[in-house]
């Protein structure tokens, strides 16, 4: 028997990305309220400079908001990632202005004051408007209010993470009625050991969607059921609902899954890079920004360091070792050099603790990660970023790529000065392969993961506990 909760169908705003047109209409109505506002404390009228100027902003900030994809479901994501990125819109529109007001002074004008008040009023505006409205549509959806009705087909592992995932995130708004197989309950367990019991055949489950009790159906049938899966494609075309295949254990190593048209042919990419053009556009000016400003920043300190490198220990101030850049091509990586010899052959052994190779003032300069500061002028040249995977001897990927599945999936963004999995904790010597699957495993998430704000998050998190790490020796 099927349980179909009490629903309110009228309000469909999610379905047709109603709530994303509303947001958007809202968030340039904020910008201009925030504006008057401000405005009306400093007791200037708003006028034709004031209106282009609300104008601009209400521009650079729908072309950042787009940029850090602001407008997507926000479901499942915590409310702080969602704030988050609604303030660094925010925030990159108001230098934008800034920057308009010494490009055009004689049109834009807009005294620091008042540009501070209206930041200010924008921040809390947005943030209002967004918790508000997030309480408000997840308070409907607990009172019954467009909600969908879902099904999964398939007692198997992935199917039950799934359920698990929908039961444990009610705004969501999918109601889990069940699982259906055509396998016996005594089959089911044997297969996959014990678990729920389905509500009946998938038959069924395709007549239940047919009638309109179901809204959604997930199949989670594993892919060597591929004559099965194509009936129930086939079965689900005489429905309404919504159907969605959870593949097998392997997509959960995907990096950036989309469709791609070749000709009239479309193809699912499974590994693939998260930069598109735009994106790829993005990074690297944020690259060029980051790496040029903490240069400017750390000019004097490396001077320093490179005069104390000479004066301690005989040998070259820069180490340029082989490693492999983005689409594992080999690119020179720079480092202060911090050890006695020089590695860089087809067997490059890893620092440990104590290493005799390491020089006293290599050891503070590893210990500090000083020794990586001139891989910014490794950015400058196109070759790394200032976040991504950090890159390994090309003899270490040879030989990880042996020994764990996936390795150099790693290598379909650039390699960085920081990531996330040294934030993380995961850096310095991998004396087990444990540790080296853990470090792919945060490497991977980022990939998957990747937004320039989720790179910000990083640098500050790098600025505050990533340049001193007992575990870099």
């Amino acid at each position: 028997m099927v349980h179909n909760p009490k629903e309110h169908r009228g309000l469909t705003f999610s379905r047709f990305h109603g709530f994303a047109i509303l947001f958007r209409l809202l968030d340039i109505a904020v910008v201009q309220w925030s504006l008057q506002l401000a405005l009306w404390v400093k007791g200037v009228p708003l006028g034709d400079e004031q209106l282009l100027t609300a104008i601009l902003a209400s521009l650079g900030y729908a072309f950042f908001a787009e940029s850090l994809d602001l407008y997507r479901s926000w479901r499942s994501t915590r409310q702080n990632e969602m704030l988050m990125t609604n303030w660094a819109s925010w925030i990159l529109a108001c230098c934008f202005v800034e920057g308009c007001t010494f490009l055009f002074p004689e049109r834009i004008t807009i005294d620091r004051f008042t540009m501070l008040w209206w930041g200010g009023a924008g921040l809390l505006m947005f943030s209002l408007l967004r918790i508000t409205a997030r309480q408000v549509i997840f308070s409907l959806r607990r009172r019954g209010f467009n909600t969908q009705r879902a099904a999964i087909l398939g007692v198997t592992d992935s199917g039950k993470a799934m359920a698990r995932s929908l039961e444990e995130n009610p705004q969501l708004g999918i109601h889990f009625i069940g699982f259906f197989d055509d396998r016996s309950p005594e089959r089911i367990e044997q297969m996959e050991g014990k678990g729920p019991a389905p509500l009946g055949n998938m038959d069924q489950a395709l007549q239940l969607a047919k009638n309109n009790a179901i809204d959604v159906l997930y199949i989670a049938m594993p892919m060597r059921a591929e004559k099965r899966i194509t009936e129930i494609l086939m079965l689900c075309g005489d429905s309404t609902a919504a159907v969605h295949i959870i593949p097998d254990f392997f997509v959960y190593n995907l990096l950036h899954a989309r469709w791609h048209e070749v000709g009239e042919v479309q193809s699912l990419s499974v590994y693939d890079s998260p930069l598109d053009d735009l994106a790829s556009w993005s990074k690297r000016v944020e690259d060029i920004v980051l790496a040029s400003g903490i240069l400017a920043i750390v000019a004097v300190p490396m001077l320093m360091i490179a005069a104390a490198i000479k004066l301690t220990s005989a040998g070259p101030i820069i180490f340029k070792q082989y490693r492999y850049g983005i689409d594992g091509r080999k690119i020179k990586v720079w480092k202060f050099r911090t050890m006695r010899t020089q590695d860089n052959g087809s067997v490059v052994k890893q620092a440990t603790k104590g290493d005799p190779r390491v020089t006293p003032l290599g050891a503070f300069l590893r210990r500090t990660s000083l020794d990586e500061l001139p891989q910014f002028f490794n950015v400058l040249q196109g070759q790394m970023s200032v976040v991504g995977p950090r890159p390994h001897a090309v003899a270490h990927n040879e030989q990880y790529r042996e020994l764990i599945g996936g390795y150099m999936l790693r290598h379909h963004m650039k390699p960085g000065i920081t990531g996330w999995a040294q934030i993380n904790g995961w850096r310095g010597e991998t004396d087990t392969l444990e540790k080296m699957e853990k470090r792919l495993e945060f490497d991977l998430a980022y990939i998957r993961n990747w937004s320039l704000w989720f790179d910000i998050k990083i640098v500050f998190k790098t600025v505050f506990k990533g340049f001193n790490d007992s575990n870099a020796y």
